[in-house]
């Protein structure tokens, strides 16, 4: 069975930073894309971040360039997001997904879906 499960979130200061981890499990770690997407109230989902596990290769929406950072832990069959420099408008559910095709990410169509986890940026 597929799993994947983020940790990490929660509430924190404009200026603050988070690390959110996905856990995954039931898959070829290195054979898939892992991406971070975030969907705010009455708002689409949209990409955040994303890297290929097999390459490390690694794609930043223009709103997060600079301000955060995603990596993985082959290892530990695990991706993180560093999140520095927190805007109150990056409040939103933090999901991760993973794909053996990165497009399908692009298009924010991955086949496997984690639960989200909330991030909440005060002002």
């Amino acid at each position: 069975e597929v799993q994947l499960v983020e940790s990490g979130g929660g509430l924190v200061q404009a200026g603050g930073s988070l690390r959110l981890s996905c856990a995954t499990s039931g898959f070829t770690f290195d054979d898939y894309a892992i991406g971070w997407f975030r969907q705010a109230p009455g708002k689409e989902r949209e990409g955040v971040s994303c890297i290929s596990s097999s390459d490390g290769s690694t794609y930043y929406a223009d709103s997060v360039k600079g301000r955060f950072t995603i990596s993985s832990d082959n290892a530990k069959n695990t991706v993180y997001l560093q999140m520095n420099s927190l805007k109150p408008e990056d409040t939103a559910v933090y999901y991760c997904a993973a794909d053996r095709d990165i497009l399908r990410l692009y298009q924010i169509l991955p086949r496997y879906w984690g639960q989200g986890t909330q991030v909440t940026v005060s002002s």
